[in-house]
């Protein structure tokens, strides 16, 4: 069972959770340009960008921070 975590803004909050409304905020093309990787440039589609954030942490970082930032959370 896992521990209520009341202070963690991204609890209960998953990663496609995350890149799902950023892409509606943005596009593909204006999330490219806010976080400049190359998932997000070069033909980028959920799978190859969920696969890329999950192995690079400092990515999946900078996305969750624009996530909080934008989200209000």
């Amino acid at each position: 069972m896992t521990e209520p975590q009341p202070k963690n803004p991204l609890h209960n909050v998953t990663l496609e959770m995350i890149v799902t409304r950023l892409v509606e905020l943005y596009g593909w093309e204006k999330l490219g340009q806010v976080v400049p990787i190359k998932c997000f440039k070069n033909n980028p589609s959920m799978k190859s960008s969920l696969t890329f954030l999950r192995r690079t942490p400092w990515a999946r970082k900078e996305v969750e921070d624009i996530y909080l930032r934008e989200c209000g959370h």
